[in-house]
């Protein structure tokens, strides 16, 4: 499903942000992407979904060199992916209904399917009863499953989340959480960076941990990690 070879990104001024990365994600797998902050976790995302580019090795989706598509394909590769940003990047001069509705408005989607697709994405995160709300009146955590909802909303078959749970408390960490592994389940293939320590002390799941660019050569399961030299922060 998604391939690193090799993937070195170098940004302008000599920044190594990514070394030599190599690893494979399988189709329908959840991991974690862990790592310090500066570690090059959202550099990495962004190259599987082609908003950056590497400057050497190759990246594959569904076996598709992505750093080798011209921008004309790209809107086409983005069509498989969910992205959740960090920064949430929501338009507050549009409501909760409107969010979710603008990637299917991108795509040509007719209007009676957007409505059903955006009310079926919004119900599963919870947030059907506030479709005309505006997203400033939404809690951090509500901003946060409206992200998911227009993520999901054209039922893409690969999930990015770039710290999903970063500024959340406790409880609101686990039902977005609760959500991704929903997901999971019935064979959304997901990659969420986070440094969460107590999140990736309780999974079971791979972790593919950065360190300083570079992908650390020990074990990448929970259990191992903590073993051996514990978890990044």
């Amino acid at each position: 499903m998604i391939t690193f070879d090799q993937v070195s990104k170098r940004y302008p001024g000599g920044i190594d942000v990514l070394k030599n990365v190599s690893f494979e994600l399988a189709k329908g797998e959840m991991a974690y992407l862990s790592g310090h902050s500066g570690a090059g976790k959202s550099t990495l995302l962004k190259l599987i979904a082609a908003i950056e580019r590497p400057n050497s090795g190759t990246v594959l989706v569904n076996n598709q060199n992505v750093s080798k598509l011209k921008s004309d394909a790209l809107p086409y590769l983005r069509r498989n992916f969910g992205l959740i940003f960090q920064d949430h990047k929501l338009l507050f001069d549009r409501n909760v209904f409107d969010n979710v509705l603008l990637p299917l408005q991108i795509c040509g989607f007719e209007h009676k399917e957007s409505a059903k697709r955006v009310r079926a994405a919004l119900d599963k995160v919870g947030l059907l009863n506030r479709e005309k709300s505006n997203p400033i009146a939404l809690s951090g955590g509500e901003q946060q499953r409206l992200c998911i909802a227009r993520a999901i909303v054209n039922r893409p078959s690969i999930l990015l989340a770039d710290e999903p749970t970063g500024n959340l408390d406790a409880e609101y960490a686990e039902e977005i959480m609760n959500i991704f592994n929903s997901f999971h389940q019935v064979g959304v293939t997901l990659l969420i960076s986070t440094h969460d320590a107590a999140l990736l002390r309780e999974t079971n799941l791979r972790i593919i941990e950065l360190k300083q660019g570079a992908i650390q050569p020990h074990s990448r399961y929970a259990a191992d990690l903590h073993e051996t030299q514990g978890v990044s922060a």
